[in-house]
């Protein structure tokens, strides 16, 4: 096997009294493995560019480049300049080391070993996985402590379980590098915060090594609390793109539309209404990946599935599959004498959604219905962007950046009216609280399921007393009217089949 090509990337800055030392503390048998070594100075107030120069003068045996920035391009920023580097130098490994000597380098052979064995993508070197050796090397009590809370709260927000998220010491796989978007990161200290989420999101591996602790003078950069802030911060903006809220580019490898498998969902809601039917022709607006369609093949039904783009293995998951774009109407060669057609969170991404619903009433055999999902506009999450003046797209939910059409109850049931269909029964669905644990990969970091239940109760009464403010979506099962404006009813012939609003607690 051919060896891997091993660089190491020094950050420095104000260094000119460590820069030397650190390299000297490059382990000579570990010299001749090394490809190259890129130094480089951050705009430095002192001397530590021509203590580099002087060094590759005096010890030739180490392949070193030297580089200073015209301006001072911050902690992150001179990480990204330094990956740049590995990656246009097509290095397979690239270890960051720290200029002011924090992080040992006789550990250099340790911290590249996994990544030559192709075990990981990335190694960190922990201050924390042996019990109490941060605090015997010098690390204050208060940084201890802030390490181990910070630590804590963003493994459980972005689904880790890293001994410690606040290390330097750091070995990557370039390719690892050439997949992630690192290049958006902050040119902050919370740039080695913001590369874990990006690994984690990518489904990297990371392997940790314990390391000694030491405090050099870089550390005395930071501002504790700022730090403190931007890392929770990124953590949180996280936690909310896997969920679908804000921009979602931290999300950058997770499906955007994803099966709602709580029961209390609309996906929930519309396999517990045709769980009660018999087996039946359906057809699937919008399908997407086929997941919901899967189930409703699962509990028996024939299922044809449409949608703009085939998605990989949706064939096996429906019984037939036609690629279309509804916005230009259900394609002639779907047919029709169809018992059901699903328009589940399909009728706002089009932008003729009446037009959609009487073509699928025409798919419709005698007797049979359209059921569909539809957002709410005036949930209370909408409505308080708005009144704050800060209206945007989602990646996903009621804002969802590809909605072409927004709905209120009110006005869904109008269109809904003038297409010639009746609601046989519509029910309000509460905030999909599952998202909370979305993309958590470990059991052991699940969200609290006494905090989840606490709030889905709370969701449910509140949806029960005024289902258009807190109703996330509503659901609807529509039949075509029988004669002018008449709504079907149920057999004792006193009231509509609406689903009663208390259902969503069922």
């Amino acid at each position: 096997m051919q060896p891997k090509r091993i660089g190491i990337l020094i950050v420095a800055y104000n260094a000119s009294s460590t820069l030397a030392e650190v390299l000297n503390r490059i382990p000579p048998e570990f010299r001749t493995r090394v490809s190259d070594v890129l130094v480089c100075d951050d705009h430095s107030d002192d001397a530590t560019y021509l203590v580099g120069l002087g060094y590759r003068q005096l010890v030739p045996d180490l392949p070193l480049t030297v580089i200073r920035h015209d301006r001072n391009l911050g902690y992150g920023g001179n990480q990204k300049a330094g990956y740049r580097w590995a990656i246009e130098h097509d290095l397979d490994i690239v270890v960051l080391v720290h200029g002011d000597g924090q992080y040992a380098p006789e550990l250099l052979p340790e911290m590249v070993a996994p990544l030559e064995r192709d075990e990981c993508d990335a190694v960190f070197g922990s201050r924390m996985i042996d019990r109490g050796a941060a605090r015997r090397g010098g690390m204050p009590l208060y940084k201890y402590v802030g390490n181990r809370i910070l630590t804590t709260v963003q493994n459980a927000m972005v689904g880790t379980d890293l001994s410690e998220w606040h290390s330097g010491y750091r070995a990557y796989s370039v390719a690892a590098l050439r997949d992630i978007p690192f290049e958006r990161n902050s040119d902050g200290f919370d740039f080695d915060s913001e590369i874990i989420v990006q690994l984690h999101e990518a489904s990297k591996r990371i392997r940790e090594i314990p390391v000694p602790t030491y405090y050099g003078d870089e550390i005395c950069h930071v501002d504790g609390l700022a730090y403190a802030r931007d890392v929770l911060v990124d953590t949180t903006r996280y936690r909310l793109h896997r969920m679908g809220l804000g921009s979602g580019e931290l999300a950058f490898a997770s499906e955007a539309y994803e099966l709602k498998v709580d029961p209390r969902s609309s996906h929930g809601r519309i396999l517990a209404w045709l769980r009660d039917r018999p087996p039946s022709r359906v057809l699937d607006l919008g399908c997407s990946h086929g997941v919901l369609s899967e189930q409703l093949r699962e509990i028996g039904h024939h299922v044809t599935g449409v949608d703009l783009v085939e998605h990989d293995g949706v064939r096996a998951r429906v019984d037939r599959f036609v690629a279309a774009d509804l916005s230009r109407g259900i394609p002639a060669e779907v047919g029709g004498d169809y018992d059901v057609v699903v328009a589940a969170d399909v009728l706002e991404h089009v932008r003729h959604p009446e037009r959609l619903l009487a073509e699928a009433q025409r798919c419709l055999r005698s007797g049979g219905s359209v059921v569909a999902s539809v957002p709410n506009f005036a949930h209370w999450y909408p409505r308080m962007r708005v009144t704050m003046g800060r209206f945007d797209y989602d990646r996903r939910g009621i804002l969802d950046r590809g909605h072409m059409r927004f709905f209120t109850r009110r006005s869904f049931e109008r269109i809904v009216a003038e297409q010639g269909l009746t609601v046989h029964r519509r029910a309000p669905v509460g905030m999909p609280l599952e998202i909370v644990d979305r993309g958590r990969d470990r059991d052991d970091h699940a969200s609290p399921r006494t905090a989840v239940d606490a709030l889905q109760r709370i969701d449910a009464m509140t949806l029960a007393v005024r289902p258009t403010l807190f109703a996330y979506q509503f659901v609807y099962e529509l039949r075509p009217t029988i004669g002018p404006s008449v709504e079907l009813r149920d057999a004792d012939a006193t009231r509509p089949v609406v689903e009663p609003l208390t259902a969503v607690r069922a």
